[in-house]
């Protein structure tokens, strides 16, 4: 394994188990989520430069791309929870009241 597939895996884990431990604010979350997503944009980016093939470049660029989609969604959300909710706290959500 070399460093800096090993930066990455380590990056992407911290990210998981920042996700799957401190969930108690909503912004805790997304920000969790976007840090395994840049992670996995880097790896992707670095790997489309060692195979050095054209079909492979645009992959990055797709998983970027959905990472942004993803945040404005997610803000979106923390918006209208904290609005209607007066707090982004996961504990006082439910599928039922939202």
């Amino acid at each position: 394994m070399t460093p800096t597939h090993f930066a990455f895996t380590s990056a992407f884990t911290l990210g998981l188990m920042g996700l799957a431990f401190h969930r108690t604010h909503l912004l805790s979350a997304l920000l969790c989520l976007e840090g395994m997503m840049l992670s996995l944009f880097i790896a992707m980016a670095l790997w489309a430069l060692q195979l050095e093939t054209i079909a492979s470049s645009a992959t990055p660029l797709l998983l970027l791309t959905l990472s942004a989609c993803e945040a404005s969604a997610g803000l979106g959300l923390l918006i209208a929870t904290a609005r209607t909710h007066g707090t982004d706290r996961l504990q006082n959500l439910s599928l039922l009241q939202c």
